[in-house]
């Protein structure tokens, strides 16, 4: 089930949220727990016993932990436990197929083997609990003594899918005692519509385009590039459309995520652009691997070796696939060389001209990103570099004709400035305030309009980030 499914805004949403608001503060979380695994069943029946498999293995062996305050090896091995648990069930359910294509290109080898589906959102979760239990063992957190409450903060229907990654310590006041105001209901639906919007009326028809350029025969160099920046645009539209929802509903819910997305795309190094992008994910990795293997407090070849360890998990993490692993190291080598090799000679360098390095870096990494096979990348970007298929021919006016406006649109949203005008409004004066703020309502329910009927004809709908 996906948010920007009829079924679900029209059904499943405000059925959940009648009864949520309805029903008595001692009920509300239960009644979010049974949502939140139908919601998660409603494609995957099977694959709920294997999140209420790996939440209760790590509710126990946290329970285990809290009894051993004081005996650190037993708390350590209550923390490995869990960790091992964690990581076997992700690697077997979405590495184990890779590993063994990995072995059967070993001339004479074929293992036979049968294809596993992935469980959607498997790494999320698994990121999630693996948190508490970290957490738990720095003791940054106390124990969860309710099962039930563990698997509600890990299943939550509004971030269980793909993101953020909420860690426990965020929400865990929340889970026990939060506050729902009409103003937070306001402003969360506000958050939801707007990503609603950036997914259906942008997001998708740049994934369209994507798939023409990445379809034609023989593009040339002026398609190529815009293909690939549809597909730049698109992910960060898509991905951070569906952070903008679980935000939005978590709010409307009396539950405050964390930002996930900063206008990367308004980034002018590769540093900061991680600052910005997927937020969650990379202070996860920081916390957790970066920060243990020795951060920055040591010399430069650890320092090299610990980036290199971290990116090559990140992207791992992102898919079983060899160009996933690719775009980790393309970027862990470009960070090692902004922080020990032109980082201070970039910084001296006017704005755009950071800004024009950092979206080159960030579309062609994208490039090695959406094409998992390696023939078909490498020729994509040959289209990219050289004139193969010529520079530029008249076939372009027909898709700047078709995808001209959009492109501007989502070049527009990608920059911050609705926070800028925000600001300027909220200095304005009361009358200017009304008028400015009555001419945003209409165009917002204008646009969600449009975004309905976009659902209800639409065949194209996926979140990029389902598959992780």
């Amino acid at each position: 089930m996906v948010f920007s499914s009829l079924f679900f805004f029209f059904l499943f949403l405000p059925l959940f949220l009648v009864l949520y608001y309805v029903l008595p503060k001692r009920v509300k979380n239960y009644v979010l727990l049974l949502f939140s695994l139908v919601f998660y069943a409603w494609g995957e029946p099977v694959y709920v016993f294997l999140m209420l498999g790996m939440t209760l293995s790590d509710y126990i062996l946290g329970r285990i932990m809290n009894r051993f305050d004081e005996a650190p090896k037993k708390r350590r091995l209550c923390l490995i436990l869990s960790i091992v648990i964690d990581l076997s069930c992700l690697a077997f359910f979405k590495y184990a197929g890779f590993l063994l294509e990995t072995v059967n290109a070993i001339p004479g080898v074929m293992i036979r083997f049968k294809e596993i589906a992935l469980p959607i959102g498997i790494s999320f979760f698994t990121f999630q609990t693996m948190s508490y239990t970290i957490d738990l063992y720095r003791r940054e957190v106390t124990v969860e003594k309710n099962y039930l409450e563990y698997l509600m903060y890990v299943s939550m229907f509004p971030q269980l899918i793909a993101g953020p990654i909420v860690r426990y310590k965020t929400v865990k006041e929340e889970l026990h005692e939060r506050t729902i105001r009409r103003d937070e209901i306001v402003d969360g639906a506000m958050r939801f519509v707007y990503g609603l919007l950036k997914k259906v009326l942008l997001a998708n028809r740049l994934g369209t385009l994507f798939d023409e350029a990445v379809a034609a025969s023989n593009p040339s160099m002026a398609f190529a590039w815009m293909g690939a920046v549809a597909f730049t645009l698109q992910l960060y539209l898509d991905f951070s459309a569906y952070s903008d929802m679980a935000i939005g509903l978590g709010q409307m819910l009396g539950f405050h995520f964390n930002e996930n997305f900063k206008y990367p795309l308004a980034a002018d190094s590769v540093t900061e652009f991680w600052r910005r992008w997927h937020i969650s994910l990379s202070t996860w990795f920081r916390d957790y691997v970066y920060i243990p293997l020795g951060g920055n407090r040591c010399k430069v070849p650890r320092q090299i070796f610990n980036l290199a360890v971290v990116w090559f998990l990140t992207g791992l993490w992102h898919g079983a696939s060899w160009n996933y692993v690719l775009w980790g190291v393309y970027y862990g080598i470009l960070l090692c060389l902004e922080k020990f090799v032109y980082g201070k000679k970039l910084e001296k360098a006017p704005k755009v001209i950071r800004h024009i390095y950092l979206c080159f870096i960030v579309v062609v990494g994208f490039t090695l990103f959406a094409i998992e096979d390696f023939k078909k990348m490498t020729a994509y970007l040959s289209h990219m570099f050289t004139n193969r298929g010529g520079i530029c021919n008249s076939g372009i006016l027909f898709y700047l004709q078709n995808y001209g406006f959009v492109l501007a649109v989502a070049i527009l949203v990608s920059l911050p400035l609705f926070p800028v005008l925000k600001r300027k409004l909220e200095t304005a004066g009361k009358k200017t305030q009304w008028v400015l703020g009555t001419c945003y309502a209409i165009l917002v329910a204008a646009l969600f309009l449009v975004a309905i009927s976009y659902m209800v004809a639409d065949t194209y709908n996926p979140f990029l980030y389902f598959r992780f």
